[in-house]
Formats: structure tokens, C-alpha cells, sequence
């Protein structure tokens, strides 16, 4: 899909609809431009709160905090020997 816009005078741009529509683009919605030489790309970017519960906690780690859970699993990569 092709889709143009106009640059305003103060560097806005209104997305087009039929864009907005393709990403499923809703008010409020966060994007994410990423520039590829003379060609930028934007993506809707996930809500993370969308995301919560849909990967399990094992019940050894409910409780604890990301930097006890993290640290843990970098001393077990030290000890097994990964790098």
C-alpha cells in the first residue's frame, strides 16, 4: 500500500486513514519510526500491558523481583559455563 502525506510547518504529519486501518492504528496508540537510508518504516509498537499473563511464571520464581530473577539467571549461565 502507497499512502501520502504533507509535512507541516511544524514537523506533523497526519498518519493517512487507510494506513491507520491497515495497522489497526486507534488514538493514543504508540509507533515507531525507524529510518533505512532515505526510507523510514513505521510500525504500531504492542501495548506491554496487552501482554501480561500470556507467558507463565514458573511458580519457583512468583514473588520475586525482576533483578533477583535476572541476577539468577546470569549466575546460572556463569556456572554452566555459557557465555
Amino acid at each position: 500500500m502507497d499512502a501520502l502525506a504533507r509535512l507541516t510547518s511544524k514537523g506533523q504529519i497526519t498518519v493517512p486513514k487507510a494506513v491507520r486501518d491497515a495497522l489497526e492504528l486507534h488514538t493514543g496508540d504508540n509507533v515507531h519510526f525507524r529510518v533505512e537510508g532515505e526510507v523510514v518504516v513505521l510500525a504500531k509498537t504492542p501495548d506491554l500491558l496487552d501482554l501480561a499473563g500470556s507467558v507463565p511464571v514458573p511458580p519457583q520464581v512468583r514473588g520475586r523481583s525482576w533483578d533477583e530473577i535476572r541476577d539468577a539467571a546470569w549466575a546460572r549461565q556463569w556456572r554452566d559455563g555459557e557465555s
